[in-house]
């Protein structure tokens, strides 16, 4: 069964997924966030997921942020969209950094640099490797 994780945004979520071994993330793709559910509900039907995780936004002092409340709400909706599902919040903070720096070093041209959504794909694999790696 696969982890699936999210980045959610207000416009965009980037979604993560792993391999059925839970050993590898790799992108899956961008998605307008009001697409989400949709994809979802498309997604679980094709694909046994084990857990959902949710970057979840808070501050270097741990207190909410202005997105928290934004996350707080799809987390509601999810559940009731998808009971039999786990959520699992983890902590997000310096993916967006580390996707942006990931995202410099590959070698990318300008232009698909700037591909609106690359950011929040790659930060949500980079979340969802972590939590792998640590054996969450």
């Amino acid at each position: 069964m696969r982890i699936l994780c999210l980045d959610y945004g207000k416009k965009r979520t980037g979604i993560a997924v792993s391999d059925p071994l839970q050993l590898i993330a790799s992108g899956l793709k961008t998605v307008e966030t009001k697409d989400l559910m949709n994809l979802l509900r498309d997604y679980f039907k094709q694909e046994e997921v084990a857990q959902v995780l949710i970057g979840y936004p808070v501050n270097l002092d741990g207190s909410s942020t202005d997105a928290t409340t934004l996350v707080d709400g799809f987390i509601r909706a999810f559940q009731n969209q998808f009971p039999e599902k786990a959520i699992i919040k983890i902590d997000e903070r310096y993916s967006s950094k580390m996707a942006a720096n990931a995202i410099a070093g590959m070698g990318l041209r300008k232009k698909e640099k700037e591909k609106k959504g690359l950011l929040d794909e790659v930060a949500a694999v980079i979340m969802l490797q972590q939590w792998m790696d640590a054996g969450q």
